[in-house]
């Protein structure tokens, strides 16, 4: 079934290799919208070895000249995910002319903009850039701010997620840094993101720090700080605090109470210090958190509706980047989160993919979900 909306149309397939995915994707595609001049391609990490091959049939089929896409461990698409099966989501719309420009890869090796990005910018003020990312690159977000100060663009996405080839679309296959899109200001958009955890005690002040080791919290033991916020039931047996339990960073400005969620990488109860995925300095605020589908529904739901009042009018097109931690990992089978969002703001051509990382205002997430809206 194909999902249209204002020019913009999106399909998507199971099963079979990637010829036969790339055939049923562009059967149900059928004429493309008038004008279309965009696609965004969405691959399951099963495909990882097949992008050239899909990329060009697609290109060769549709005539659309630019595309922009990675590959997830799960796809989003309109209502559904597809988690760990072979599958793809594809969503071609017209735009304005010169309204975007694809953003080639920009690398570590090479973190500067090319001159007709930065001439197009200066021109048409991007408000919006959607970004995929290499995880094996490290400093990704140094990039992403570059990108910002020399466009202006509040950036959204995610980083690919595959347990072989980490494949980027670009107009052309690439890897190794970062690639995307950028909105002009013809464009209208409106973005949000919605946390998948739910805090369990104060916000503390870390009083001293060995990189990544956090020894003291609020001039006590850090263990013994965590121990209190956790309570009795979770210290009594910590090996249940993996995987549930996180360390988040609050963001500094923040009007809505925003938040980074790192990995609890390990405590030391004799030590009395706490290891987390980040490195902290004394200074810094951190709080811990913890794993709950009840209150990442419920924050969805706020973020959706929150996201459609804000927006003007019927917005052409969504894009969604979900953590791999959520989807069915978080609220089981059913697409639950999609469908959520569906429910929410009717039936819209909508893509994306589960990410090893989220991004949005140009700083990297983990456990969130990122909604964007464009008309």
């Amino acid at each position: 079934m194909a999902i249209a909306a204002s020019g913009f149309r999106v399909v998507h397939a199971t099963g079979g290799d990637w010829n036969d995915l790339t055939r049923a994707c562009l059967d149900r595609l059928g004429d493309p919208p008038e004008g279309a001049n965009i696609g965004f391609v969405y691959l399951s990490d099963s495909l990882d070895e097949d992008v050239r091959s899909i990329l060009n049939r697609l290109r060769a089929e549709t005539h659309i000249h630019h595309w922009v896409g990675t590959i997830g461990f799960g796809i989003c698409v309109s209502g559904e995910e597809l988690f760990d099966l072979p599958a793809m989501a594809v969503m071609v719309g017209a735009l304005p002319k010169d309204s975007f420009r694809v953003l080639p890869v920009i690398t570590p090796d090479n973190i500067e903009l090319p001159d007709d990005i930065t001439l197009w910018a200066a021109e048409h003020n991007p408000l919006l850039g959607i970004v995929h990312t290499d995880p094996r690159v490290p400093g990704i977000e140094k990039t992403l701010d570059m990108i910002q100060n020399r466009t202006g663009c509040f950036l959204v996405g995610g980083m690919t997620a595959s347990r072989g080839a980490h494949e980027q679309v670009a107009d052309e296959v690439i890897d190794g840094g970062v690639s995307g899109i950028l909105f002009g200001s013809e464009i209208t958009a409106h973005t949000a993101l919605t946390q998948g955890c739910s805090p369990i005690g104060d916000i503390h002040t870390v009083t001293a720090a060995d990189e990544n080791i956090i020894k003291s919290l609020d001039n006590r033991p850090a263990f013994e700080v965590f121990r209190e916020d956790i309570g009795d039931l979770l210290a009594r047996d910590l090996s249940r605090v993996q995987g549930y339990v996180h360390v988040a960073l609050p963001i500094t400005g923040s009007d809505t109470g925003d938040y980074v969620v790192r990995n609890l990488i390990g405590v030391s109860p004799d030590g009395g210090s706490v290891a987390v995925g980040e490195l902290v300095e004394p200074g810094d605020r951190i709080m811990f958190v913890r794993r709950d589908g009840a209150s990442a529904i419920a924050d969805l739901k706020r973020m959706a509706s929150d996201l459609k009042r804000r927006a003007d009018g019927e917005p052409k097109a969504a894009f969604y980047f979900s953590c791999v931690a959520r989807g069915p990992n978080l609220f089981g089978k059913g697409s639950v989160e999609l469908k959520t969002i569906e429910e929410i703001l009717g039936e819209l051509p909508l893509v994306g993919f589960f990410a090893n990382g989220e991004i949005s205002n140009n700083r990297l997430y983990g456990y969130t979900g990122v909604l964007t809206l464009i008309g």
